[in-house]
């Protein structure tokens, strides 16, 4: 699950693909209200849902065939990477995209990540993914990189790889917290699946609501992260969602259920999400302590930024967030555990099957609505839970009815198959049934 600028990036190649991309000018903002409707506007694009992207993370290690081998320097990631590497780790590189289309980026524990282009099915998507995946084990082979599919980091403690300004700031901020802010940005992993908000505002609203509604079921169907070195002590199925629980209630559990609606409660709770950076020409980004971008936008910090916020900020902001659900222009699912092997394809499919129509997101709502709250027990219990394993298992049913090839609907019967037997991911990865 990405902490780095990622939201815009992807915003602007989903709008940029069917034309709906806007730039308003820069500017500060004559009210709190003009920056809620400038969030509704941004984080939200309307238009008929086509498209459809995702991000994959891999641990990185050096050297050995082993996760418990050292990370790897940035230099021999930058050399790996070549015209690919992403200008975090060389300020020069041209950041190339990868064959498939898809863009290199590093999260702080030396974790790597591929930000796909969307596309309009997602067979192209895997596709395209898998050959962009092989071609970069292929460049960080040359310099003796292995990466690793697993969500959650088992046998190394926290350490952090890139010193840039916004990490240095998150890292300040988290450390108030707990150890939950060091591993999240350090230690974990994630699938991350983005689609279109919708047509208009009632279709985005019940995408949006599907997705919320849907999500503790979803993530207890593809927990797989049991083991995170240097958590508290505890079993949960999914280690890494735990840290993004326990992390920083304010930023990343919002009260969606109680909106009323997502083009306005959205910016309303975003505004008063504290600040966690504060960009500046000099190396220290820290905001004041406690701070909220809305006491910014009224005035309360001119004697700490001597400045008051312009759009850049709100939309640096709005990459600062981490909500299970978050709005970048498209609707990005931040809730799913790394996943083992190749096996990402799956959650990739279920979310576009379940999507894919209003009728089956109205179904799939439906079905799911008895655990719509359920996230913490889902990340604690993941299947063992009865309740959100019947929910599991009928949403991937669900999804496979409406696949969109065969390859996907036979994928989605085997994971519902493997759930109703309380079979983890990873567990059927380890025992050879999942490649």
């Amino acid at each position: 699950m990405s902490v780095t600028a990622s939201p815009a990036d992807l915003s602007r190649a989903f709008a940029s693909a069917d034309g709906r991309c806007r730039q308003l000018p820069a500017g500060e903002f004559s009210s709190r209200a003009a920056a809620e409707a400038y969030i509704g506007g941004v984080c939200f694009k309307q238009g008929p849902p086509s498209l459809i992207g995702a991000e994959l993370e891999w641990l990185t290690a050096q050297g050995e065939y082993s996760a418990s081998a050292p990370r790897p320097e940035l230099s021999r990631l930058a050399d790996a990477l070549g015209p690919y590497a992403p200008r975090s780790l060389d300020p020069e590189s041209p950041a190339l995209a990868l064959p498939g289309g898809s863009r290199i980026t590093i999260e702080p524990g030396g974790q790597i990540e591929l930000s796909s282009a969307p596309f309009g099915t997602s067979a192209e998507l895997c596709e395209s993914l898998r050959i962009d995946a092989a071609r970069l084990r292929e460049l960080l082979e040359t310099r003796d990189i292995r990466t690793f599919s697993a969500a959650a980091d088992a046998f190394r403690p926290p350490r952090r790889l890139l010193q840039l300004p916004r990490y240095c700031a998150m890292e300040n901020a988290f450390a108030n917290i707990g150890p939950f802010g060091a591993l999240m940005m350090c230690n974990t992993a994630a699938t991350q699946v983005s689609v279109d908000a919708g047509a208009d505002a009632e279709e985005i609203a019940a995408r949006w609501t599907a997705l919320y509604t849907i999500g503790p079921a979803l993530l207890a169907a593809f927990a797989c992260s049991p083991t995170l070195r240097g958590a508290p002590p505890g079993e949960w199925a999914s280690q890494r969602m735990r840290a993004w629980l326990r992390l920083d209630h304010l930023r990343t559990r919002p009260s969606v259920h109680d909106w009323p609606g997502p083009l306005a409660g959205y910016g309303h709770w975003a505004l008063d999400v504290p600040l966690l950076c504060v960009r500046s020409e000099g190396e220290d980004w820290s905001p004041p302590p406690g701070a909220t971008f809305a006491d910014w936008l009224c005035g309360a910090l001119d004697d700490e930024l001597g400045r008051r916020p312009d759009r850049a900020d709100l939309d640096y902001h709005l990459t600062t967030v981490f909500p299970p659900v978050r709005a970048a222009g498209h609707l990005e699912v931040r809730y799913l555990d790394a996943q083992p092997g190749d096996s990402w394809s799956v959650p990739v499919y279920a979310v576009d099957a379940l999507m894919s129509t209003p009728a089956t997101v109205s179904e799939a709502t439906t079905l799911a609505k008895s655990v719509a709250e359920m996230w913490s027990e889902a990340a604690r219990y993941g299947l063992a839970d009865p309740e959100l394993r019947a929910v599991a298992v009928a949403l991937l049913e669900l999804a496979a009815a409406h696949a969109a090839t065969a390859t996907a609907a036979r994928e989605l019967d085997a994971a519902a198959q493997r759930c109703r037997g309380g079979r983890t991911p990873l567990e059927d990865f380890e025992s050879g049934v999942l490649s």
